[in-house]
């Protein structure tokens, strides 16, 4: 293992602290945060992943091929820890970490957790005048505040000097309004310093305008700044870092 320590580049170091953090990417999301090009990325992906340092995932499906999923693979896993001065997993609970994200119900929602934050860090790389400061995890997030919220994510993004600070819910559409209008509650009971705006990010402009419609008729606890995006609506209007 200590011999891979004089192969890795800085964007093999970069996608170890990412894929740890965050669990796991597509290769899509990788191109996008960290390459640029898709044949790049799947010649190093592929090299990464022939030295166990590196290990992906997918699911069949018809038509097409789904988009690898990547995570740590054992010595990726073992440098990590080496790093932060833990402990080295075996091989064998890395890999079964992996197959038990593969068939997590939630690995949809943490996917698109992820993509969400990806495509701001891509518009940061071709707009020199932004920049993505912070992206927390829900691991990250709950260290901050508890059992009072369970944000999806935190963020902090920076538009020409100006930082937004901002919590991240987003909805695949498998609850019910009433549900995600009452993770509110929760958001009005943090403290000042981490009263952040809430973002919910829904699939659809259709689910939007009726959560709007929701939040019309109950209203938003005082002092909470609560905004909306939809993700066909994004599309057509530049990602997340659009209007």
């Amino acid at each position: 293992m200590a011999g891979e320590l004089t192969r890795l580049t800085p964007r093999d170091r970069h996608l170890l602290d990412l894929l740890d953090q965050h669990k796991t990417l597509t290769t899509d999301q990788l191109v996008d945060v960290a390459f640029g090009s898709a044949g790049r990325a799947r010649n190093r992906l592929n090299v990464l992943l022939s030295r166990d340092i590196l290990d992906r995932f997918r699911h069949y499906q018809r038509p097409g091929s789904q988009s690898w999923r990547w995570t740590l693979g054992p010595v990726g896993a073992a440098l990590v820890a080496a790093g932060r001065g833990d402990p080295l997993p075996r091989p064998a609970t890395v890999r079964d970490a992996t197959a038990r994200l593969a068939m997590s119900p939630t690995l949809p929602h943490l996917l698109a957790v992820n993509g969400f934050f990806v495509a701001l860090t891509a518009h940061a790389r071709t707009d020199p005048s932004t920049r993505l400061d912070r992206w927390w995890n829900e691991a990250r997030c709950r260290e901050e505040v508890g059992t009072v919220v369970r944000p999806d994510g935190h963020g902090v993004w920076n538009v020409g000097g100006r930082a937004v600070p901002f919590w991240l819910e987003v909805d695949l559409g498998t609850e019910t309004l009433s549900r995600v209008v009452g993770k509110l509650d929760g958001y009005a009971k943090l403290p000042p310093p981490r009263a952040y705006p809430v973002l919910f990010v829904l699939p659809i402009a259709a689910r939007e305008a009726n959560l709007h419609a929701h939040l019309s008729r109950t209203g938003v606890p005082d002092g909470l700044t609560v905004a909306t995006a939809a993700d066909d609506h994004a599309a057509d209007t530049g990602g997340p870092a659009g209007p």
